[in-house]
């Protein structure tokens, strides 16, 4: 089964933690980074879409993602 999650965040080094701990958590960047203005909140934001290869499980919407 293969995963996928856009990880998102604001333009500090918490972004760069969390798409940290999940390549550690055998994640691998898919495509380039993004970066966005969010007028809303008046600041940058950052996102990474990861994926990753599960074997012996089946998807369903109710999967956390996270878990993996």
């Amino acid at each position: 089964m293969r995963l996928y999650r856009f990880l998102t965040g604001p333009d500090d080094s918490s972004f760069c933690h969390k798409v940290t701990a999940a390549l550690n958590k055998g994640w691998l960047l898919h495509g380039a980074p993004t970066y966005a203005y969010d007028a809303q909140a008046g600041m940058m934001r950052c996102g990474q879409a990861v994926y990753k290869e599960v074997d012996g499980a089946d998807y369903t919407p109710e999967t956390k993602l996270g878990d993996y």
